[in-house]
């Protein structure tokens, strides 16, 4: 369910990365190449940026499908970042919050976004419920599987966890509670970026001085796209791409430009 992109490199429309390449993100709304489960992401999009010397970042979110907003198109061709972090939306559950359950969410500097869906929901999270304070649960965003485990990362990072640790061990607290989820997770600062493959596609593109590209599937058929084995935690800068398995958390495989 669903497709995301995060982007971290040198300054570049969004629409260089969400709209023109042949089989980009807008064009995986309805016609996803290696989508799993589903097959039309028609239930929200949304896309997050960040501007020079704000680290705050700025969203743009709709509730309907993407080819529906005549606005979406303008804006991908004049804003610009070096930074980016997008999703095309299928539900789990039709028309739950509307446009407050478009990805990414965002809290201070991080833009999240979840490609999956968790098994059995609510009931099968509900005894996580007592590692969130009651304030934390009390102001989400949503009340969708996707905006629950995106609570979870959230108590992680601002315990102090790095990016990488906060994905990793909330998949394998998720996994365990609710066995059969799809987990594949998507976040950013805009310095670097976190992901993990669980359940569904996730692949990477590096050039020498364009920057990372990580996204549930390939947007061009470039032949340096690399897939991401499943069960993995991938962390990356503009520079570099580290994979490691998840579980046993041992360096799988190391890339760099």
């Amino acid at each position: 369910m669903c497709r995301h992109l995060a982007y971290l490199g040198p300054e570049e429309p969004l629409g260089r990365l969400l709209t023109e390449p042949e089989h980009s993100l807008y064009r995986q709304s309805w016609a996803p190449r290696r989508q799993r489960h589903g097959t039309v992401n028609a239930d929200g999009f949304g896309v997050g940026w960040y501007a020079e010397g704000d680290p705050v970042p700025a969203r743009y979110r709709r509730a309907g499908p993407v080819w529906a907003d005549l606005s979406f198109a303008d804006l991908a061709r004049v804003v610009r970042s070096t930074a980016v972090l997008a999703a095309v939306r299928d539900a789990t559950l039709a028309g739950a919050d509307a446009e407050a359950a478009a990805a990414p969410y965002a809290s201070g500097p991080w833009l999240f976004s979840h490609n999956g869906a968790v098994k059995g929901w609510p009931s099968s999270l509900a005894p996580l419920t007592v590692s969130l304070p009651a304030a934390e649960l009390l102001s989400m965003e949503a009340r969708n599987d996707s905006a629950f485990v995106w609570a979870l990362v959230l108590n992680r990072l601002r315990g102090g966890d790095e990016q990488g640790q906060a994905l990793a061990d909330t998949v394998l607290e998720v996994a365990e509670a609710a066995p059969d989820s799809r987990l594949n997770l998507l976040l950013t600062n805009g310095e670097s970026i976190a992901a993990t493959a669980w359940g569904d596609t996730l692949w990477y593109l590096q050039h020498p001085g364009t920057g990372t590209v990580v996204a549930s599937e390939p947007y061009d058929d470039d032949p340096h796209w690399r897939e991401v084995p499943d069960r993995t935690l991938l962390t990356a800068s503009r520079a570099d791409v580290l994979l490691t398995p998840l579980k046993s958390l041992e360096p799988l495989k190391e890339s760099r430009t």
